[in-house]
């Protein structure tokens, strides 16, 4: 299918006042809520947007804007983005770009209409030197000219796919977040950013993990394939029950285990690198965008 857009479908907080968990700044956050959307919501993309522009929805997206692709949010000063764009070109299983802003535009008009990329997130999350400095549900005290925004697809979008196709997804189901790991696999270096592959672990039945892993290899946006199916100890994963982010797996006696890459690898990089100044969104609370979820190549703009 083609990359045309598809628009219509498809309060700071400190950290101090948010849970530590393993004292990983990526981990810093609560479980989120999996609750599903109430009929009452107007379920387009722009919608969902508008409503974080004005408040109103702070939470996770997980379920929302069905058919649309979501996308994880990056924001680096100008002075590093070709390197963390070039992270990005070479690591494209974790790190499928979908659209690059202009230094200090907050518009994104190939991934949406009317986005202004510091306001249409839930919450974003602030890093100092690597280090989280606050939660916020807006980046308008935080904007500079000299920032560049990055949005990367996310497996929220074949999730919907694969619940669709009848295929059960566990950790949805529990009202979890999905189990991610750091693994052994390193990424290809580009400028500062480097660091180890992150997965995102799912378990099926042998019948149902056939029919995700067919069907995920058509959400090339969302991470396609998965990059792993098996034993975790052959990719560094030595406790299963005790993921690096996310919440603990569920896993059915005779599943297989089916590993995805995760945008949480460049969150990862970029924190890696402790830059003086980034953003990203907080997790699982991503960009809805008004991309086709089955797109291939969405118009990306070059820096």
């Amino acid at each position: 299918r083609s990359a045309s857009l598809i628009a219509g479908r498809c309060r700071t907080r400190s950290l101090i006042d948010l849970p530590w968990h393993r004292g990983d700044p990526l981990t810093m956050e609560p479980a989120i809520d999996t609750s599903p959307v109430s009929a009452k919501h107007d379920d387009r993309a722009i919608a969902w947007r508008h409503r974080a522009r004005a408040g109103l929805h702070t939470t996770h997206t997980v379920g929302r804007a069905a058919g649309c692709l979501q996308g994880n949010l990056a924001i680096v000063p100008e002075s590093l983005a070709r390197d963390f764009l070039m992270y990005c070109h070479r690591n494209p299983k974790p790190c499928p770009l979908i659209g690059v802003g202009d230094a200090g535009d907050v518009a994104l008009p190939e991934l949406g209409a009317d986005i202004d990329i510091r306001r249409d997130v839930p919450a974003y999350r602030v890093f100092r030197e690597g280090f989280p400095v606050e939660t916020t549900v807006d980046l308008v005290n935080h904007w500079r000219d000299d920032l560049v925004a990055f949005v990367l697809g996310c497996s929220f979008s074949f999730e919907d796919a694969l619940a669709d196709a009848g295929i059960p997804v566990r950790h949805v189901d529990a009202g979890r977040n999905v189990p991610m790991y750091r693994t052994s696999l390193q990424t290809r270096r580009a400028g500062p950013f480097a660091g180890p592959l992150v997965v995102t672990l799912r378990a099926f039945s042998p019948a149902d993990a056939i029919r995700a892993i067919v069907l995920s290899e058509r959400f090339r946006l969302a991470h396609g394939a998965p990059v792993h199916i098996g034993d975790p100890r052959q990719i560094g994963i030595d406790e299963l029950a005790k993921p690096d982010f996310g919440d603990s797996p569920v896993i059915e006696d005779g599943d297989i285990l089916v590993f995805w890459a995760c945008g949480v690898t460049p969150q990862n990089a970029v924190l890696r690198a402790k830059l003086p100044f980034c953003i990203t969104h907080k997790p699982g609370h991503m960009l809805v965008t008004d991309v086709d979820e089955f797109a291939e190549t969405p118009f990306i703009e070059t820096l």
